[in-house]
């Protein structure tokens, strides 16, 4: 049996100990049988009541009384009552039956999951049954005041209700904190006046979500009046999609003035348990809403005539055919029963919505913690296109990251940007990039600032989190240019990070979460003394001083942030749903009207529906179960980093890499550099995330396989794909990346698993069997995909053509975009050794297109740039058939001198 130490999440050791329970408790049923004891089996029993004892507190399902019980019944030896009792309970929690239904304990009640599957329940079954919560009351109580508060709330439930919840009472505001963070059934938590401070567990892999919050919130010197209030400021911080409400006996006046978080309402010195009941289901049911899926549902029940477009409209032009009757059968009914372009009938307009959808789209600001949010239905491009478009001009200087997805650098064409690239740092043995290092940007503004032209910055373009997992210090960066530049404005490309809003370690550094800390912080005291003594300290400074001090950013400052998000990329939505979310202070003011018609822009004037649907229900799913979603994904992916790094024979050909591995020692001020380790077990991934000003996001995992002599997009496609079925998308020379979702199973993971041992396997024994050439050629395959890696080349610099002067980075990609439009201005040069030579002997050439290789998926030239010596050999070096925007038989196309020399300043 794993020790607790070997367990990441206490979800996982709690699930596991329950099945250990199970198997030891019938193992004991049946030594009775045989008329046999076995010491050793009763004191893995014991043990095994000894470490769910304090966990069991948190949870109302099977409930602290039941599981006193069933160690009574060990105690007295009643084996085969415990036996049936715990294999209902594990079956229970595995299955989620206990959500559906009352699970009869006793062996002499008839449980029918013992005659009938409760996995094989249809889809249809399962949506008609009421939705289960459980609600987490705050107060330290005697045994019998317990039952008293457990019973009246019981007896307040009735018939139509649309919600069930069942009740688990803790003692002190530090067991809240732990349930909230442990208990994912949790939806509201009542807060009542006779709460204590401290737990009484002890449990490290409990305590270990108090160590979270206390290292930024002390609560040790709070006074006891105010042990209420706090608890709910805490919880808003920490589960900002909770209900929570307050009972006290403190006055309306005292209480007016404190800050109790989004406490939904309080209830003064009374014990109304009906209206607490009514308002409890009443803030699960504003969650549960989702207002266009809604009316979609019912707008598909009308008996409607269609005389307008879409034949497809109620499956008619499928239902009249004899030849698509295929596509009827595999779709079924709804989707085309749903189908239509009609805008009224109870539903709404994406262009301009003034019903369902505009509800809907203000119910996901509010679940993504935004000041709005914009559906899109043709992906996170568009939305990248239309934030650029909606508040860049032209000739407005935008800081970029250059490895960004390629959607920017056309939305910079679009927009007639002037583009100021920045370099990520390297991995060169692993042939991608990172991130872009604060020291980089800033020194970026402060040149620009040097020049005369911070005026004309406007924006800096960030990729987070980056494909590969690089998750940037968001407030750090945001203060820092702020300090340079008070009115920036940050667009946040989180196409791969929706997720993280719903757990409470990666929400502080996401576009959201910080803006909404920003507009907190910068007018607080605390902030004004700090800038006010810095300004002395700054005064007449040097470049490099500014570059190495920690910039606070000035009260005045202007909060202006949006992020990208592909909520179908890590959330539930069908393909291309994605959002935009703002928190821009002078959105109103200033930019509200161009959003608005760059928004029209780029949105079909026939949206898809079900998208649109799919992301309402996506953002119900995540404000009730977001946060139980993402810690199984996490979980999930702490799993595969475990099983691979201490499995022996997958440590010959594979590894893990670590944030030490993709991060440098400079930007990991904590100093960890891995999430497990062998020797010291699991790292809590709080201590990097707080401080460090890059940190790896742990549910991509990137695995190093050039050990098996295997280049990653063949290790892809010919081994992982075609050989077993198991589907990934990013790969570079000598890695690929497995990325776990809300929907990874622990099942799936033991797949990967069982097909990485296998390959290991197959290997061995492919080169026990091999000839002394072959081992050979082994050795030089591996040693060429793991020694002889070309180094990644950095972004050169635009032609002077397409630049205001030399001092300063920024070029106009529109003027080159559209120059390469006259294929006269063009010619096409053979990537050969001439080439090389001409390039080394100082010859100018500059590319008149993008140029994205697949991978690394990025552009590494863009229009009206200067091929340099060290893009080309990475260009020749690359072994990817995939090339955007080059053509092999003619090779590079770049532009003619004439055309350079025509070009107007």
């Amino acid at each position: 049996m794993p020790s607790i130490r070997d367990y990441y999440s206490a979800t996982q050791l709690r699930a596991d100990r329950w099945s250990s329970l199970r198997e030891t408790a019938e193992g004991l049923a049946r030594k009775r049988q045989e008329g046999r004891q076995s010491e050793k089996l009763m004191a893995a029993a014991e043990h095994l009541f000894d470490v769910l004892a304090p966990i069991e507190r948190y949870w109302a399902f099977p409930g602290i009384h039941a599981f006193e019980h069933l160690r009574r019944l060990l105690q007295h030896g009643n084996l085969e009552d415990l036996a049936v009792s715990v294999r209902r309970i594990a079956r229970a929690l595995t299955s989620g039956a206990y959500r559906r239904r009352s699970i009869p304990l006793s062996s002499d009640e008839i449980d029918n999951e013992d005659y009938e599957d409760e996995a094989s329940l249809a889809p249809e079954a399962r949506a008609l049954g009421r939705p289960y919560f459980e609600v987490l009351i705050v107060d330290d109580v005697s045994e019998s005041q317990e039952r008293f508060l457990r019973q009246n709330l019981l007896r307040m439930r009735r018939i139509e209700d649309a919600f069930i919840y069942e009740p688990v009472i803790v003692p002190s505001l530090e067991d809240a904190l732990i349930g909230i963070l442990f208990n994912h059934n949790v939806q509201a938590v009542v807060v009542r006046p006779g709460l204590s401070l401290k737990s009484k567990i002890e449990l490290p892999i409990l305590n270990q979500y108090l160590t979270r919050v206390s290292e930024e919130e002390s609560v040790d010197s709070i006074d006891p009046h105010q042990y209420g209030p706090e608890a709910c400021r805490l919880i808003e911080k920490i589960r900002p999609e909770l209900d929570a409400y307050l009972v006290t006996d403190r006055s309306a006046e005292d209480i007016a003035g404190l800050d109790l978080g989004r406490c939904r309402r309080v209830f003064y010195n009374q014990e109304d348990f009906q209206e607490l009941h009514l308002n409890i289901l009443r803030g699960v049911d504003r969650r549960y809403k989702s207002p266009f899926f809604t009316a979609l549902k019912e707008y598909s029940k009308q008996p409607t005539g269609v005389f307008h477009a879409m034949p497809i409209s109620r499956g008619k032009s499928i239902s009249r055919s004899h030849w698509i009757q295929d596509m009827g059968a595999f779709y079924g009914s709804n989707i085309f029963l749903a189908e239509t372009s009609a805008t009224s009938g109870g539903l709404d307009s994406l262009l301009e919505p003034r019903g369902p959808i505009k509800e809907a789209q203000d119910m996901a600001a509010r679940a993504f913690g935004a000041k709005h949010t914009f559906f899109a239905t043709n992906g996170t491009s568009t939305c990248n296109k239309i934030v650029v478009q909606s508040v860049v001009r032209p000739g407005d200087i935008v800081l970029v990251d250059r490895d960004c997805h390629k959607s920017h650098h056309y939305g910079m064409v679009l927009a007639g940007a002037s583009v100021a690239y920045m370099d990520s740092y390297p991995l060169h043995e692993h042939s991608m990039y990172g991130a872009v290092p604060l020291h980089e940007i800033k020194h970026t503004l402060l040149r620009l600032k040097a020049a005369g032209k911070l005026g004309r910055v406007r924006m800096v373009l960030l990729t987070n989190c980056t494909f590969d997992g690089i998750v940037y210090n968001v407030r750090r960066v945001m203060e820092e240019c702020l300090a340079i530049k008070k009115d920036l404005i940050f667009l946040w490309d989180e196409a791969w990070f929706a997720f993280a809003r719903f757990d409470p370690t990666y929400r502080q550094r996401t576009a959201m979460g910080v803006a909404n800390t920003l507009r907190e912080t910068l007018r607080s005291p605390d902030t004004v003394q700090a800038w006010e003594a810095q300004q002395e300290l700054l005064k007449d400074a040097d470049e490099d001083t500014w570059l190495n001090t920690r910039l606070v950013p000035p009260p005045d400052a202007r909060v202006r942030a949006y992020a990208t998000q592909s909520t179908h990329k890590t959330l539930t939505s069908l393909r291309q749903g994605s959002m935009i979310h703002v928190n821009d202070q002078d959105f109103k003011g200033e930019v509200e009207q161009a959003f608005h018609e760059a928004y029209m822009t780029h949105t079909s004037t026939s949206p898809n529906y079900q998208i649109i649907a799919s992301l309402d229900v996506g953002r119900r799913q995540v404000e009730l179960e977001g946060f139980e979603f993402v810690q199984k994904q996490i979980e999930s992916a702490m799993s595969i980093r475990r099983a691979i790094t201490e499995h022996p024979l997958l440590n010959k050909y594979f590894k893990v890499l670590t944030a030490g591995d993709m991060i440098p020692e400079q930007f990991r001020e904590s100093g960890v550099e891995a999430y497990y380790d062998p020797a010291h077990g699991w790292i809590d991934k709080w201590s990097m995330w707080s401080q460090d000003e890059f940190v790896l996001d742990p549910t991509r995992v990137t695995l190093a396989v050039g050990g098996t002599g295997w280049d990653g997009d063949t290790f892809k496609t010919k081994i992982l794909m075609d050989k077993y079925g198991i589907q990934i998308n990013k790969t570079s020379r000598n890695t690929v990346l497995f990325m776990t979702n809300i929907g990874t199973t622990r099942s799936s993971v033991a797949y990967l698993i069982e097909v990485l041992v296998e390959i290991a396997n197959d290997l061995d024994e492919l080169l026990d069997d091999a000839s002394k050439m072959e081992r050979r050629s082994f050795d030089n395959r591996v040693s060429a995909l793991v020694e002889h890696v070309p180094p990644l080349p950095d972004f050169s610099r635009f032609h002077d053509a397409f630049r205001a002067g030399k001092d300063t980075p920024e070029g106009d990609i529109r003027r080159a975009f559209f120059l390469a439009y006259n294929e006269d201005n063009c010619d096409y040069i053979p990537t050969d050794d001439s080439l090389m030579k001409r390039l080394e002997a100082g010859e100018e050439l500059v590319s008149s297109s993008f140029i994205i290789p697949y991978p690394p998926g990025f552009p590494i030239l863009v229009p009206g740039q200067v091929i340099s010596p060290e893009i080309l050999s990475f260009m020749r070096a690359l072994d990817v058939s995939e090339i955007h925007g080059f053509r092999a038989d003619l090779g590079l196309r770049v532009f003619t001198k004439e055309a350079l020399k025509s070009v107007k300043k």
